[in-house]
């Protein structure tokens, strides 16, 4: 009988031997993470409402790269500038998938923009057509008289508080100046028609829910019935009736023979040709409806928490706001800083990098997927893997960035690292393939914005507010928007 067992035993003992003995790089590792519950995974664990910091303390407990549950759905949480490195050297073409989650798929007319997509043979096309007709150098420069025009506008706005003594929003001021241009340069729109305006403004506060609504389906896909019992499928649908709705009437306008003459070269007019000319991926009026989206959303987004994060930084910092006002003004008397003058402040664009490390607009930048399986940092991650990658958990690092909690804009003085998304260490924009096609729009529009608020005033706080009153409270969510407006009183300056 013993004989017998020992037989039996021994194919597993032979396998138990040499899985101990396999070498580590040859083993499917998973990479460590919070142990979860059956079902549910880390749902019960997850904090929604700011997870960029909830992530990054889970990064100092289980390291640089983590895995998680979130129902059947495999998360892996990248915070770490080296591990991002080598995703950029060896696997960018594996992370460049996007998952198909409800909300985003819904938004982007399933798929045709360029943003939300996954990497296919039409993605590569649709990032070739921005590049060249959108976003081109070309193109930024075409659109600069209208940013500048803005921007003038924005600062007499100011000024007009100021005569009067009066606390400056500029929150709000700031935000519709941003919204303006994007709009002009998108749609030939802008907020002088209030109707308009106010219609802007709830319909992108609607897709930007739409966009990280939580639906079950996408994470347990047997039970997408609960989002229609719950409303939620229904929701989604209104928001993207008024949506295409919304694209339908600017489009019927761009194609009116009457049209306004300002319409002709704006980014609808460009992909309203390109669909004509048919030599590009851009088939059909969704194709033109789903890139909008990307547009006018991410294009106010950024901008708008940019400026005012560096606003709101600057005034708790007075020594850096001192040097780069002073950096700016020995440019000496001018109604406008144009944008030709920018590249001559680097005291400036060291400020915007400092800014954007710490408070970077999309925090865990856009989710990506997994289109196949690789090893990173020595774990094996499997295809179809969710994969955030905690940009403001890089920023913060202290193993890469010395006083990484401090607003030091000395640091990129002397520094090559820049935000164009090849510095692994400063990744506001993303990276790789999936970078934001738009970036070079949109520090064109936050350098000159930034570059003439502190030109042409000194800040001070509203009477009555301590400099302990100034906050840094965030909406909650995947963003970053200062959660209460900033409220500053404007001192024109006397040259």
């Amino acid at each position: 009988m013993l004989p017998i067992l020992v037989l039996l035993a021994l194919p597993i003992i032979l396998i138990l031997y040499v899985q101990k003995h396999k070498p580590k790089h040859a083993r499917n590792l998973r990479p460590p993470g919070p142990p979860g519950l059956p079902f549910i995974g880390n749902f019960h664990q997850f904090d929604a409402k700011y997870p960029h910091i909830y992530l990054q303390s889970l990064s100092k407990q289980y390291g640089p790269i983590l895995s998680m549950k979130l129902g059947f759905r495999p998360v892996v949480v990248i915070s770490s500038a080296n591990v991002v490195k080598e995703i950029m050297k060896s696997h960018d073409l594996a992370f460049s998938g996007r998952p198909t989650l409800v909300g985003m798929q819904r938004m982007s007319y399933n798929g045709l923009d360029i943003a939300l997509t996954s990497y296919n043979d039409r993605w590569r096309e649709m990032r070739k057509v921005s590049n060249l007709h959108l976003f081109s150098a070309k193109q930024v420069q075409f659109f600069r008289p209208l940013r500048e025009d803005e921007v003038s506008m924005m600062i007499k706005k100011i000024s007009r508080d100021a005569s009067l003594s009066r606390v400056t929003n500029l929150s709000q001021i700031v935000n519709t100046a941003v919204t303006n241009t994007v709009c002009r340069l998108t749609l030939a729109k802008s907020s002088k028609d209030e109707g308009f305006a106010r219609r802007t403004k709830e319909l992108f506060d609607d897709v930007q829910g739409a966009l990280v609504a939580f639906c079950v389906e996408d994470y347990f896909p047997l039970l997408g019935w609960i989002d229609k019992i719950s409303g939620t499928r229904e929701k989604l649908e209104q928001t993207f009736r008024k949506l295409d709705s919304f694209y339908q009437e600017l489009i019927e306008e761009h194609l009116d023979k009457n049209r306004p003459k300002a319409m002709e070269g704006d980014i609808l007019d460009i992909l309203l040709g390109l669909m004509r000319d048919g030599s590009s991926s851009i088939a059909t009026m969704d194709h033109i409806k789903a890139i909008l989206m990307n547009i006018l959303i991410a294009g106010t987004d950024a901008n708008i928490t940019l400026t005012i994060w560096a606003m709101t930084i600057l005034m708790k910092n007075p020594i850096p706001m001192k040097k780069v006002q002073t950096e700016i003004r020995n440019l000496g008397k001018k109604d406008l800083i144009d944008e030709n003058e920018i590249a001559s402040l680097p005291y400036l664009r060291a400020v915007i990098k400092e800014v954007l490390r710490l408070f970077p607009p999309a925090p865990l930048l856009a989710p990506r997927e997994t289109l196949q399986e690789c090893t990173v940092n020595g774990y094996e991650i499997q295809p179809k893997t969710l994969v955030y990658i905690n940009a403001w958990a890089i920023g913060r690092d202290p193993e890469v960035w010395k006083d990484a909690e401090e607003f030091v804009p000395e640091r990129f003085l002397n520094s090559e690292i820049d935000v164009k998304g090849h510095d692994p260490e400063l990744i506001p924009f993303g990276i790789g393939r999936r970078g934001c096609p738009g970036m070079m729009m949109a520090m064109a529009m936050a350098e000159l914005a930034l570059a003439n608020l502190l030109y042409a005033f000194d800040w001070e706080l509203p009477p009555g507010m301590k400099d302990e009153d100034l906050d840094f409270d965030v909406e909650p969510g995947l963003a970053m928007p200062k959660k209460n407006p900033l409220c500053l009183l404007a001192k024109p300056v006397q040259f």
